[in-house]
């Protein structure tokens, strides 16, 4: 995450605003050290996850024995 003095923020916001949309990666805006405030990318709520709701998120894989043999499979356990 990227971290910025509020002055440099207030002097550059709309550059700013613009590079978050763009990357979707998050800015810290600090005042003297502290943490002050968090811009982040704005997230539809179509987009947005959904408490207790995993099930997109998790990659199923079929056979996860196979790609490390049967012997190591069993050392790993």
């Amino acid at each position: 995450m990227k971290t910025m003095a509020v002055s440099e923020f207030k002097a550059h916001a709309l550059r700013v605003l613009g590079q978050v949309a763009k990357t979707r990666e998050p800015v810290l805006v600090t005042k003297r050290g502290k943490p002050l405030a968090e811009v982040i990318p704005f997230c539809s709520p179509e987009e947005a996850p959904v408490p207790d709701k995993l099930s997109e998120t998790l990659v199923f894989e079929k056979d996860i024995v196979s790609p490390l043999g049967e012997s190591v499979w069993n050392a790993c356990k």
